[in-house]
């Protein structure tokens, strides 16, 4: 592939959904749907699923994951650090918030909430096949007005 310029003449304009891959379409779908998820369209010969939350966030779980021994995350928890995606992270308008009902449902908080650089406040979570969720609210930087309209 040889090109006079080096900027892709079509770069992405949008995020459209992260996949991941789980072990138990029950469990997951449970654990997903709780966290505001809900069903939008399943691939036909049942591998896979679409999920939207209510603001159009979306995601793809993927049903054919192997189980492992105590959740382990083949890319987070393993020795060797294995090239690939570590995680998608959601935007949530209270962390705090989001951070109480986390605690009143027993869903563990592995780390977090904590402020990472100058715009955000995150918290992690686990699904029930260990892989790893970050939610983020977004701290206004100083002097922006953020009145909705």
């Amino acid at each position: 592939m040889h090109s006079t310029s080096t900027d892709c003449p079509q770069p992405a304009i949008g995020y459209d959904h992260v996949g991941i891959r789980v072990s138990n379409r029950q469990r997951a779908l449970r654990f997903y749907q709780g966290l505001g998820f809900r069903e939008t369209y399943r691939i036909p010969r049942g591998e896979a699923n679409e999920m939207a939350t209510p603001a159009g966030v979306r995601i793809n779980l993927i049903f054919n994951g192997a189980t492992r021994p105590g959740a382990k995350n083949v890319l987070l928890d393993e020795p060797v650090k294995l090239p690939g995606m570590t995680h998608p992270a959601f935007l949530v308008a209270d962390i705090q918030q989001f951070q109480n009902w986390l605690t009143q449902q027993g869903i563990v908080i592995t780390e977090g909430p904590k402020r990472i650089g100058p715009r955000r406040v995150a918290l992690f979570i686990r699904d029930p096949d260990g892989n790893v969720l970050e939610f983020n609210q977004l701290i206004p930087a100083e002097g922006e007005n953020h009145e909705t309209v």
